[in-house]
């Protein structure tokens, strides 16, 4: 035990005092997607300096003190978004960054774990993925999340009275919540709750929206059932997440109030097949009547224009097959072109996220968030899950290139 506490103490110690600087950096012979206009620019170089994109060009001088890296023709994409996953340690958080994701919103963890891992981040303790935190899942019975704060004591009776809900979102804004995550349905990864039944009521969820903003922080909602989906949006939540059984009603008030849709599409998928987050053979026959509504659901969302973002619903864990790679192949198969479907993972996430006006995409001036790919994305969508290189703020946290042994 002794020598345990002293090796935690070390590893504590170096967390502390390692920082990660972002380094400038040229990547030359570059192929870069404009995800605006949806084309590829060829023969471009990226010059990243301080965390930013200083300039995208061909034909750029290199200046002095910057490390050129020659991709050689390869492509250049902006990081992706997860705009819903349970990233809640270390190693998750390099899982994800090191599949391309370089932003990340959290739809809560057990104990505050986003929080810490965000201001790692922040601090230059971790190279990343950039985290949103949203801290305590605001449900009507928390459990043993109850241990995540001395505060939460006070909610084991439960999280339904107006005080309770006020309480449990102000303590998530006091831990440094940038979004609250809360419920319109029960949940679809459990056998024994049926993801249609409605929790929340539109009366609770508005107090709930309410209290978020006057801590000027935006709402999600789980929802898979389409009565308590519809609650939410009329509360006035940001997004809808799942949405499995989405009716047109409900879709039409998504469009008049701009509600987003993160529909975490590889999740049901998972559900259906062996192995990943979900392995149960209850959980499998559910997944099979639960993906031919999300696909509908998906394609009237489409068909209507409501803006779909891209969310793994994973927390990376050594046995989850749910990456935003996926999300995307997966949205390409349910009829999206491929630059549609990489603007949800991209520039629509930022816009979710309140974050455009800094990342989602590659300009001057913005974060430096990239990731380097084999072939071309918009001929062959599958090449989004080879990601060769990955740069979070202008810190390199990924590199395979070059292949070939240098003399």
């Amino acid at each position: 035990m002794k020598y345990l506490l002293q090796f935690t103490l070390l590893v504590l110690a170096i967390l502390t005092t390692t920082q990660i600087q972002a380094q400038n950096f040229a990547l030359t012979n570059a192929n870069v997607l404009d995800i605006d206009a949806g084309k590829i620019l060829a023969n471009q170089t990226v010059l990243t300096s301080g965390g930013k994109i200083d300039k995208i060009g061909s034909n750029l001088s290199i200046p002095g003190g910057f490390e050129e890296v020659d991709l050689e023709g390869r492509y250049v994409l902006p990081g992706l978004i997860d705009a819903h996953t349970h990233i809640s340690s270390i190693d998750a958080a390099t899982r994800a960054l090191n599949s391309g994701v370089t932003t990340a919103r959290s739809a809560s963890t057990s104990a505050y774990q986003d929080v810490t891992l965000r201001d790692m981040v922040l601090k230059g303790q971790l190279a990343g993925p950039e985290i949103l935190a949203a801290g305590v899942f605001v449900t009507p019975q928390l459990g043993e999340t109850v241990l995540a704060d001395s505060r939460l004591g006070e909610l084991m009776g439960g999280v339904e009275s107006e005080e309770a809900l006020r309480k449990l979102v102000n303590i998530n804004a006091d831990r440094g919540a940038n979004v609250i995550k809360t419920r319109g349905t029960e949940r679809a990864g459990l056998p024994n709750t049926d993801p249609r039944k409605q929790t929340y009521t539109e009366k609770q969820l508005s107090v709930i929206v309410d209290q978020a903003s006057k801590r000027g922080i935006p709402v999600m909602a789980h929802a898979h059932g389409d009565e308590g989906a519809y609650a939410a949006v009329s509360a006035g939540v940001r997004s809808i997440e799942h949405g499995t059984y989405l009716s047109v009603r409900t879709l039409k008030l998504m469009k008049e109030k701009g509600t987003y849709l993160v529909p975490t599409y590889t999740t049901v998928v998972d559900l259906t097949e062996p192995g990943g987050d979900y392995d149960n053979p209850i959980l499998t026959f559910r997944g099979k009547h639960m993906l031919p509504a999300l696909q509908e659901a998906f394609k009237n969302a489409r068909q209507m224009g409501i803006k779909i973002a891209t969310g793994g619903d994973t927390g990376y864990g050594p046995e989850s097959i749910s990456r935003i790679s996926t999300e995307i192949e997966n949205f390409v198969k349910l009829g999206m072109t491929p630059i549609e479907a990489l603007r949800c993972a991209t520039t629509v996430g930022a816009e979710l996220l309140g974050i455009e006006n800094r990342t989602g995409k590659l300009a001057q001036g913005l974060e430096a968030d990239l990731i380097v790919i084999q072939n071309n994305p918009l001929e062959s969508i599958l090449s989004i899950h080879d990601v060769l290189m990955v740069m979070s703020n202008g810190t390199l946290a990924l590199q395979r290139l070059p292949f070939n042994l240098e003399e």
